[in-house]
């Protein structure tokens, strides 16, 4: 008999495999969804590369340091739906799904943060679906970013679509900390004590990065005091 385990694996492993000879054999556009998808990533990031040359001009500084996209594999995607008891459809993923595109800004200052985010929402364009702010409410871990769900238009050759972004804004040191945090917490063979024991230390980094970024933007600001 088959192990639980190897039930639920095999039991994925042909929902997935029915989902996807389905897309195929009814011919259900999802390269097309995703295609509109990575047409409303490169809208976004648009806005922003034009943001962040026009406020170069009225600060003598880029706001942006960098941009970085991703779309959502059709394999996570999938999983997402089925973890958050979704039904598996394309019109599903419109409608239950905001992270398939994502766009995640990159600032010199927390200051910057806000000030890219108003611009992007103060846009006609631009409809805001959700605004998390886990710079001023952190989660737990210590993890700290602004999170926008959005809808962008795309303009294609016989209509209009709107589609959802995820964009993330946060600073180098909140990126840095980020992408070591998710490194480091999620090593295999660590035992439940190592774990709160990293836990602790991983929010202390937190607290230490916030008040970095938070000493270099009062000495942007004394510098930009003396040079008016």
């Amino acid at each position: 008999m088959l192990k639980s385990v190897d039930k639920e694996f095999f039991r994925e492993k042909i929902i997935n495999e029915d989902f996807l000879e389905a897309m195929q054999r009814n011919m259900m556009p999802v390269n097309e969804l995703m295609t509109y998808y990575r047409c409303a990533i490169m809208e976004v990031e648009t806005k922003f590369n034009v943001l962040d040359a026009e406020l170069s001009l009225q600060y003598d500084r880029n706001p942006i340091e960098s941009i970085k996209v991703r779309l959502k594999s059709t394999d996570g995607i999938i999983r997402k739906l089925k973890r958050k008891g979704f039904p598996i459809s394309l019109e599903s993923i419109e409608k239950n799904i905001n992270d398939v595109a994502g766009v995640r800004v990159i600032c010199s200052f927390p200051e910057d943060i806000y000030m890219l985010a108003d611009c992007l929402l103060n846009q006609d364009d631009i409809k805001l679906i959700e605004k998390k702010d886990y710079i001023k409410n952190p989660k737990k871990s210590g993890y700290r970013s602004l999170h926008l769900i959005i809808e962008v238009p795309i303009f294609l050759k016989n209509e209009k679509r709107r589609m959802k972004v995820e964009v993330q804004l946060r600073t180098i040191a909140m990126d840095f900390w980020a992408s070591l945090e998710h490194k480091l917490r999620y090593k295999k063979n660590i035992n439940p004590e190592e774990a709160e024991i990293i836990g602790k230390e991983l929010l202390e980094c937190s607290e230490i990065s916030a008040s970095l970024d938070k000493r270099m933007e009062e000495i942007r600001n004394r510098i930009d005091k003396r040079l008016k």
